[in-house]
């Protein structure tokens, strides 16, 4: 059975067994191994399954980024607090465009908002929604630093939203505010292979709206049985990214088959979206 916290623990003692070392992305920027993965976790909800996979990699001697939204199904101090004391990196999984349109707008008014705030024509409405955001940004990172020192942060890909959440940094730098990387900015992925677990599957672009990069290696993944065989066979490059959703990788049964269900239904809707694009 795939995706449960049994098989990712084959994964990590795969990528060890071949002589991977394991860094966060803050240890990646400031010091880059030879041989490496920088293993990402973008917590979107269920901040207990990521307590539970960072205590697993604590016990195999590894280090990962946990990246948290500042909403109440992500954002848990305790939980986050236990990771970082574990020596995990905590980040801020930032979606500030999204929110602010969400509480500017009813519903029925955001597609004509972004419209506006997105035309030539109307560039006061979209300088509007980069500020706010901007300053949405502030807000949630300074709570954040108030336990954390966060160095990096990520975006959240609000797969079901119109709206980009790194538009705000059209007119911001990030950097400005002590952040020493976002990785879909400060990493060279012609040089970093990037695997995510986004849609429940592996690199499956059908179920990504926006967690892509520009690669120049194109490694298609079955499953994560074929990925440690990959592993094994060391046909993998030596710098690779692994984005680990903890909320997909359950070992108990109805957890299991919510989360397949779920993400089922979700890719349907994104599959839709990607063909608009």
């Amino acid at each position: 059975m795939d995706f449960t916290l049994t098989k990712y623990q084959e994964l990590l003692s795969a990528l060890l067994g071949q002589g991977y070392s394991f860094q966060t992305l803050e240890q990646f920027i400031n010091n880059p191994l030879e041989k490496v993965v920088v293993l990402r976790h973008d917590v979107d909800r269920l901040p207990g399954n990521a307590l539970k996979m960072a205590r697993l990699e604590h016990g195999m001697g590894i280090q990962a980024t946990y990246y948290f939204r500042s909403v109440s199904e992500s954002f848990d101090p305790k939980i986050m607090e236990g990771i970082a004391g574990m020596g995990h990196e905590i980040g801020y999984h930032y979606e500030n465009v999204e929110s602010v349109v969400s509480d500017h707008w009813s519903v029925g008014e955001k597609q004509s908002a972004w419209r506006k705030a997105v035309s030539v024509k109307r560039k006061v409405e979209r300088e509007n929604i980069i500020d706010l955001g901007y300053e949405d940004f502030c807000r949630n990172l300074d709570r954040f630093r108030k336990k954390f020192d966060v160095q990096t942060i990520c975006m959240h890909g609000s797969p079901l939203s119109s709206y980009d959440n790194r538009l705000i940094w059209e007119k911001y730098d990030y950097k400005k505010l002590g952040i020493i990387a976002e990785p879909y900015f400060d990493i060279d992925y012609k040089k970093v292979f990037y695997i995510t677990d986004t849609g429940r599957k592996w690199n499956d672009k059908i179920s990504s709206v926006r967690d892509r990069v520009e690669s120049g290696l194109d490694i298609p993944i079955k499953n994560t049985k074929h990925l440690i065989e990959m592993v094994c066979q060391n046909n993998l490059p030596a710098k690779i990214m692994i984005n680990v959703h903890p909320q997909r990788w359950h070992d108990h049964a109805w957890p299991w088959v919510k989360e397949l269900v779920g993400q089922n239904v979700k890719n349907v809707v994104k599959k839709f979206i990607v063909r608009k694009q």
